[in-house]
């Protein structure tokens, strides 16, 4: 089954790929060479569905685990649980030596990497996705953080993990609304870096919970490679992910959390961005069509509710953290599968892509 490392010095790992890796996850964390006792911090949703299985598995492994629960939900994403967090693993009489295992979508994968990274200065994560968006995104790269009311991920760290084991069986348990929305990311995938899976994608089935397990490795090569290009965001390479993120965080960010599922926020953020395109970079309106139309057809929204204003999501993203110096950075397409960063888009163009996600 497909694997990918991700190539970063004395930072390296692997993402193991493969249908059943949740319950061989004892063996494989050791074998990466962790060591010491297991926090697995989870949320109260996926927590009843799979950390018994690997509980059983760690335990077997001689990890000693304990289980840490959160809230599901974005709200569960800050400062607060990070602390009560910390204060659980410290109760449980974890230190230095242990390391902590996200088990979840986005939000404990965020959550938890940023524990492991301030707990006792930083201990070793391990990171086990269960959904599509942290399976080819959220759970490689090392950015882990928490969010603020003025935004998304403001407050964070990088902190690579030492392994990421992702199993494509946990997708079956996904509510329907939480499985479509991780596509908006791999639609972005292809969008940016591999023009061919935009067809590809065209072929799948939306109701199949079969998700082949090539191509979220694929998606994972895809983010892995950029990742090792710009680990820590300082040469703009690693900006190019955020292709349809910068309007879509804004309007995530507009509403209270968990209101717009993150996938579906950014679906509307690719539909602003691809309008931009073609505006700023040439975009071949078919383009914008295609991807349009794989959005559609997994479900994803594209036009803004009505009741989120304008000013709002300009606010929002404002304040994130894909402005430098207050200067716009914006990723545009200027072909499938070849993305850029511009400094072309103005405020009013911003203001003019939001109204253009009211229009049918």
């Amino acid at each position: 089954m497909p694997s990918v490392s991700v190539h970063l010095a004395e930072r390296s790992y692997d993402v193991i790929v493969r249908p059943g890796c949740l319950a061989d996850a004892g063996a494989a964390l050791e074998a990466a060479g962790l060591r010491g006792r297991a926090a697995v911090i989870s949320d109260t949703t996926v927590a009843p569905l799979h950390a018994p299985a690997l509980l059983a598995t760690l335990a077997a492994a001689g990890f000693g685990p304990t289980l840490h629960l959160v809230p599901a939900g974005e709200a569960s994403k800050s400062l607060t649980q990070a602390e009560a967090l910390c204060e659980g693993l410290a109760a449980a009489g974890h230190d230095r030596r242990s390391f902590v295992i996200a088990l979840g979508g986005g939000v404990p994968g965020d959550l938890a990497g940023f524990v492991a990274a301030i707990f006792y200065r930083g201990i070793p994560c391990a990171q086990i996705p269960t959904t599509i968006v942290a399976q080819v995104d959220s759970s490689v790269g090392g950015r882990t953080g928490v969010n603020l009311a003025a935004g998304k991920n403001l407050v964070g760290s990088f902190h690579q993990p030492r392994l990421v084991l992702v199993d494509p069986l946990t997708l079956r348990t996904l509510p329907d609304r939480e499985f479509r929305e991780g596509f908006a990311e791999v639609i972005k995938h292809a969008a940016i870096r591999d023009a061919a899976m935009l067809g590809e994608l065209a072929g799948l089935d939306p109701a199949a919970r079969d998700v082949p397990a090539d191509l979220l490795a694929r998606n994972i090569a895809i983010k892995a490679r950029i990742v090792e290009a710009d680990e820590h965001e300082s040469t703009g390479t690693r900006a190019l992910l955020n292709f349809g993120h910068t309007i879509g965080h804004g309007i995530e960010a507009a509403v209270p959390y968990g209101t717009m599922l993150h996938g579906e926020a950014i679906a509307l953020g690719l539909r602003a961005a691809l309008f931009l395109s073609e505006q700023h970079a040439g975009l071949d309106p078919a383009v914008t069509r295609t991807v349009l139309s794989l959005l559609e057809r997994f479900g994803l929204p594209l036009v803004l509710p009505a009741d989120i204003p304008t000013d709002t999501v300009l606010d929002k993203l404002a304040r994130d953290k894909k402005f430098a110096a207050g200067a716009i950075r914006f990723v545009l397409l200027r072909a499938a599968g070849e993305a850029l960063v511009s400094s072309a888009v103005t405020p009013a163009d911003l203001r003019a892509a939001i109204d253009h996600l009211r229009t049918v």
